[in-house]
């Protein structure tokens, strides 16, 4: 037991010398360097996502046609493993940002557009007759109430592709591609533990991060009878 507190206290110490260390904080491999790429990556992958999710997810919602195949594929994309589907883009295109983009755009549509699809599709049949009885159209039905009564399970499925994101692009360093991910690899190829865990803890406070902005983001959006109905159905 005293032996395995001795190694629980060094590698503590060794993780807090490590983000101490003011060489960490300066130069293209410090800290607030890794930390903007990672975030740009997440960002840039998430809008991409967003862009082609929501106006998919709102179409089969509000139509009804297609969305049996679309949320089939949705579901069947989120079962195919990040690296691998990173690793076929990059013997197609090569190494860079654009094989991590693509990995991480695939990895964030399904559960925004299931959840857009699902949500745009679940409003009541009597609102939407109640919308056409007022004289709105198909696409005021859409923006004006579907799309409201939507919103929190949009951004539930937002919110859950924005953590998956930020937590899966460490996988950028694998393709030479900068992130917090290089701590985790180039700390595993030096066999520096401290710098394994520190670059795991900045992913995971970044991750806790994320979820707290959209907890706050949904707070603001949302009216608060329509996020207690999206936490009942959850």
């Amino acid at each position: 037991m005293e032996i395995l507190c001795a190694i629980d206290t060094g590698v503590l110490c060794g993780v807090e010398q490590w983000f101490t260390d003011p060489a960490q904080w300066t130069g293209p491999s410090g800290i607030p360097v890794r930390l903007a790429e990672h975030v740009y990556y997440s960002v840039l992958a998430l809008l991409v996502a967003t862009a082609i999710a929501v106006p998919l997810g709102l179409l089969t919602g509000h139509t009804g046609v297609g969305g049996f195949l679309t949320t089939s594929l949705a579901n069947f994309a989120r079962a195919l493993p990040t690296i691998g589907v990173l690793f076929l883009i990059v013997l197609l295109a090569g190494i860079g940002l654009v094989p991590v983009l693509c990995a991480l755009v695939a990895l964030a549509v399904p559960p925004i557009l299931v959840n857009t699809h699902e949500g745009v599709r679940g409003v009541e049949s009597r609102l939407k007759d109640a919308a056409l009885g007022m004289g709105m159209r198909g696409r005021e039905v859409l923006f004006k109430l579907e799309l409201p009564v939507a919103a929190p399970l949009v951004l539930i499925g937002m919110r859950t592709a924005a953590v998956q994101v930020v937590a899966t692009a460490t996988i950028a360093a694998y393709v030479g591609v900068g992130g917090l991910g290089r701590y985790i690899v180039d700390g595993q190829a030096r066999q520096d533990l401290s710098m394994m865990l520190g670059g795991s803890i900045l992913v995971v406070s970044l991750a806790v991060v994320t979820t707290l902005l959209f907890a706050g983001l949904r707070r603001v959006l949302v009216a608060p009878g329509l996020r207690a109905e999206a936490a009942s159905a959850r």
